[in-house]
């Protein structure tokens, strides 16, 4: 009997103070399939070859998507109301017609219309509202920010690091070989990612490469690419890279996660989706210092959940890249365990948060300040002793004679 009430208890005690409320679920996604950003001079496919052109998403991409959508409809089930509530989600997308379409596709997985929802007979779609700011405007998920002198100077010294010019030297010969089958004017370390991806969405859609592209020459390409990817937001100084690039959508994210921790939590939302890019998903998790320093691939997942246990609040993270497994990675912030005390997580990550990203993109402006001081006081002294100098050659002209002068004999100038 003791042992029963025991049991009886510690159940008791357990679904009081031990089960765990999900609070807020964020995700980040890249966008689908889609076809090459543009072509190389001696490509064989130009633009004429893709139904809708450079950049666009395909019919993969689409179902790509659509399968992410029911992913998380299957995962988020209980959570999420099974109906369309505008209330508990908040889409948010860059301004391209690849990430727009690919939040479409998604939330029509995530959401499909039943009951009084169907609004035509026979579709089974809704609309949902997707939210954008023009790309000149984008702060949150475009990344790298270029508009950032700083990021571009930390950009220029990892350049002159060991490991970049390492790189540079042993892939030189392979880099010109590129360039002059492709008729590039020049190819290079950061901008080689754009061959490889036109090469793999040409191969991926049944077109035949040029014979230089060898099986080895793509294998050397996707390396390339991905230490491309790698040197944008680390390798070299990367806390100072994330706190201009990453760490604004990481911080972002945070104070979505405060406001729902908050003792009056600021509404029912209990999920927010950004629909962005590779490097959106390379930004943050080298903030974070997860990345696994491989391009994410089409439809990549970055999950960040919000949970409760009783008075306290952690953070679970998780990465789905690969829709053929069943569970998505779980991440784990260095410093923490796999689920991490909500204050924990904003202490650890507090150095790649910007605290004022204007000032800190401008290059070294104490340094340039006294730059402009000392300048400036350069400038004067030397007009101060130009006008000293004036000052004591006009006065020298306007003294008179005191030495010898011949004084002209009128009558001897007339004889």
């Amino acid at each position: 009997m003791s042992s029963y009430l025991l049991i009886l208890l510690l159940y008791v005690f357990d679904q009081a103070f031990g089960e765990s409320q999900l609070k807020l679920v964020t995700v980040l996604y890249r966008h689908g399939d889609r076809s090459p950003v543009r072509a190389y001079p001696t490509d064989p496919y130009q633009e004429s070859a893709w139904p809708q052109g450079f950049g666009q998403l395909t019919q993969e991409g689409m179902r790509q998507h659509f399968e992410l959508g029911q992913f998380l409809r299957k995962r988020y089930t209980g959570f999420l109301s099974e109906p369309y509530t505008r209330y508990e989600i908040a889409v948010r997308s860059t301004d391209f017609d690849r990430t727009l379409m690919s939040a479409e596709s998604n939330l029509a997985g995530l959401y499909p219309p039943n009951g009084t929802q169907v609004f035509y007979p026979g579709l089974n779609w809704q609309p949902i509202p997707i939210h954008t700011v023009p790309q000149d405007e984008e702060r949150l998920l475009s990344f790298p920010l270029s508009n950032c002198p700083n990021y571009i100077r930390l950009m220029n010294e990892t350049e002159k690091t060991a490991i970049f010019l390492n790189m540079t030297k042993t892939y030189g010969d392979f880099l010109e070989m590129v360039r002059n089958k492709t008729g590039l004017e020049s190819t290079s370390i950061e901008s080689i990612w754009s061959i490889h991806d036109t090469l793999f969405c040409e191969e991926k859609h049944g077109m035949t490469p040029p014979d230089w592209v060898t099986p080895e020459v793509m294998s050397t390409l996707q390396l390339l690419k991905n230490f491309g990817f790698q040197i944008m937001f680390g390798v070299y100084k990367r806390e100072e890279k994330s706190r201009l690039q990453g760490g604004l959508l990481l911080d972002q994210i945070i104070r979505n996660f405060s406001a729902a921790a908050s003792v009056n939590p600021s509404g029912p939302l209990k999920m927010i989706m950004y629909s962005a890019h590779d490097t959106t998903i390379v930004a943050l998790q080298e903030a974070l210092h997860v990345f696994n320093g491989v391009q994410p691939p089409y439809a990549s997942c970055h999950i960040f959940e919000l949970h409760q246990d009783n008075e306290s609040f952690s953070v679970e993270m998780f990465y789905r890249n690969d829709s053929s497994v069943a569970e998505p990675y779980p991440l784990t912030l260095p410093g923490c365990a796999q689920r991490c005390p909500l204050q924990d997580f904003i202490r650890l990550t507090r150095s790649v948060i910007p605290t004022d990203w204007d000032k800190e993109c401008t290059v070294n402006t104490h340094s340039s300040d006294t730059d402009v001081i000392i300048g400036l006081a350069v400038c004067g002294c030397v007009l101060l002793l130009l006008v000293m100098l004036l000052f004591i050659v006009l006065c020298r002209q306007s003294e008179p004679s005191i030495g010898y002068s011949h004084v002209i004999n009128q009558s001897d100038d007339h004889s």
